[in-house]
């Protein structure tokens, strides 16, 4: 078989960025004290919840979105509007793969009481380290969740396609871990605050 000039050689497709976004700033209000009992049915309501009125998505987001072939929204509300928010009348899909890890309360007595935020950072830990799931899905599940979510983005950026997946904090946390594990590499990486981004691609 005669060699295939160079000049004709099919041509190297270098893969897209991945980029993991979290939502916006939510409308249900923190500034109350729970006990545990009560933050399971605060955090019920989050989940149910949009984002608070008025916040605008940074310029540079909505740049990168222009810029994305391929946008990915989680199915819950606030990841929705956050989408909508950052890509204007641009379609996206919606995807559960992408919604955010449970947080069930921890086994505690009610008389401790305290902000969702100090109460969601002990019930990751009791969910994280000690399995407590309450039924819900654990970490060994959300785990494997993950490695799913980043196969599928892996996938569909290795055409040369940016993807953007508009989402929630602790999950694209575990997201880019398994990202990291499939050998991409972390280009920006800004944190866990709403509307903030990682971006990954394959070296």
């Amino acid at each position: 078989m005669a060699d295939v000039p160079a000049d004709h050689a099919s041509p190297v497709i270098r893969p897209g960025v991945i980029t993991l976004a979290r939502h916006g700033e939510p409308a249900l209000s923190r500034k109350v004290r729970l006990n545990a009992p009560e933050y399971g049915l605060w955090w019920a309501r989050y989940e149910e919840g949009g984002l608070k009125d008025g916040q605008v998505p940074p310029p540079s987001l909505v740049e990168l979105a222009k810029n994305a072939d391929v946008i990915i929204a989680s199915t819950r509300r606030r990841s929705i509007e956050t989408a909508r928010a950052v890509v204007g009348e641009r379609a996206f899909a919606t995807d559960p793969t992408f919604i955010e890890a449970p947080l069930p309360p921890p086994p505690w007595p009610t008389w401790i009481r305290m902000s969702p935020k100090r109460l969601g950072f002990f019930a990751r830990f009791w969910w994280w380290f000690f399995d407590n799931h309450g039924g819900q899905e654990t970490r060994k599940a959300a785990e494997a969740r993950a490695g799913q979510a980043a196969d599928l983005l892996i996938e569909l950026s290795a055409s040369g396609q940016n993807v953007l997946v508009l989402a929630h904090g602790f999950f694209n946390w575990m997201i880019a871990d398994a990202l990291k594990k499939r050998g991409l590499t972390k280009l920006l990486d800004q944190g866990h605050g709403y509307w903030s981004i990682k971006r990954f691609d394959r070296a």
